[in-house]
């Protein structure tokens, strides 16, 4: 399915969030998501579908000072 991930079109096929975060090479990194613009916690990622369209925003805390 094809999906946008941080603005980008990617092709996918993970169903879930999380398998989507494996997919793309985020499976151990910390990071916050958002799909269609909604927060989806780190619990929920396992049951959140994706749908072909859907909007993905991965972000990863910023450090320094």
């Amino acid at each position: 399915m094809k999906v946008i991930v941080n603005g980008q079109s990617r092709e996918l096929s993970a169903r879930t969030l999380e398998d989507a975060l494996v997919e793309l090479g985020f499976e151990n990194a910390v990071v916050a998501t958002a799909v269609n613009g909604d927060f989806v916690r780190k619990g929920a990622r396992a049951v959140q579908s994706l749908a072909d369209g859907d909007r993905l925003e991965v972000l990863a805390p910023m450090q320094g000072g």
